[in-house]
């Protein structure tokens, strides 16, 4: 905390929304952060209601959503604000996400820019699955991306209004990719700006072997499939991506991660369930920076575990 308050320049305010937490930190925000603005809620709402709430009750040109264990230097914001100020047809970018106490490691949630192959697995330039690659400049320059990472997304307030903000359904997990392929398809863009950075923690929320989490990202990535993808083709997503969650289950098995398996069937439950509150997309095409290849073949099969491989 003390990190984000020093780096921001003074035209920034620093708000906390609180989700109910009952870990001391709300108190110790009031007792050693007393100048800080809070929001408190009396029930958690997830990172997506969370930030929806919030946001009702902040008036500002652009929103930063930060998560709360990233830390930040002089000079992040800067960037971020200029390039949006000079490219009005963008509506969200992101920093370049680094992982904290790792060297110089890209971090999983975001690295520097996110990407959906055609059977919507999400990447990064800089993470591939559990590749991390180090950061020697590779990913310099500020590029379009499919989806910015909701660790640290720079958004006008205008664009998140109009597009419905974040999905609360999702709850948690995959919902600023969903917000960013709406946005996509809405006809905006989304960038990376490298020349800001940032660090990340990571697993704050929850640790990346949680069953839980399991269950969120599988049943999440089913729902953004069928909010988003074009019409035309989704009947064959779904059919491609039953039989992969499949032998996803199958994997988990024989890895004797069994309550991870019960999550994959879970979620595919939970996802027939839930579709029919959901609209399927008008669109007919793909965002332009869909990524047209299969990531599994390409990481597995073809040994391409570098986006610069791809």
């Amino acid at each position: 905390m003390p990190g984000v308050i020093a780096s921001l320049p003074a035209t920034a305010e620093l708000i906390v929304a609180d989700n109910a937490s009952t870990d001391g930190s709300l108190e110790l925000l009031k007792e050693k952060f007393s100048s800080i603005r809070l929001i408190e809620f009396e029930v958690n709402h997830g990172f997506a209601g969370g930030y929806n709430e919030a946001f009702k009750l902040i008036d500002a040109e652009y929103f930063v959503l930060l998560n709360s264990d990233v830390e930040t230097k002089p000079g992040w914001v800067e960037p971020l604000e200029a390039f949006m100020d000079a490219h009005s047809d963008y509506a969200a970018c992101q920093p370049k996400l680094k992982w904290y106490g790792h060297d110089n490691m890209f971090e999983y949630a975001g690295a520097s820019g996110g990407f959906l192959d055609k059977n919507a697995y999400p990447f990064c330039r800089g993470r591939i699955f559990s590749t991390l690659e180090e950061d020697k400049g590779q990913y310099d320059d500020v590029a379009d991306v499919l989806w910015a990472t909701g660790a640290c997304l720079f958004i006008r307030k205008s664009d998140y209004d109009a597009i419905g903000r974040l999905d609360e359904k999702f709850f948690a997990h995959m919902e600023e990719i969903d917000l960013c392929w709406r946005l996509w398809n809405a006809g905006r863009k989304i960038a990376v700006v490298p020349q800001s950075q940032v660090w990340h923690v990571g697993g704050g929320s929850l640790p990346r072997s949680s069953a839980r989490k399991t269950y969120l990202n599988f049943r999440n990535n089913l729902l953004l499939i069928y909010k988003n993808y074009p019409v035309s083709q989704l009947k064959k997503v779904l059919r491609r991506r039953f039989f992969l969650d499949l032998t996803a289950f199958g994997m988990f098995i024989l890895q004797g991660h069994f309550a991870d398996a019960m999550a994959v069937l879970k979620a595919r439950k939970h996802f027939g369930k839930m579709k029919k509150e959901f609209t399927i997309s008008s669109s007919e095409n793909f965002p332009e920076v869909m990524y047209n290849g299969n990531i599994l073949s390409d990481y597995h099969l073809k040994s391409k575990k570098l986006f610069s491989k791809l």
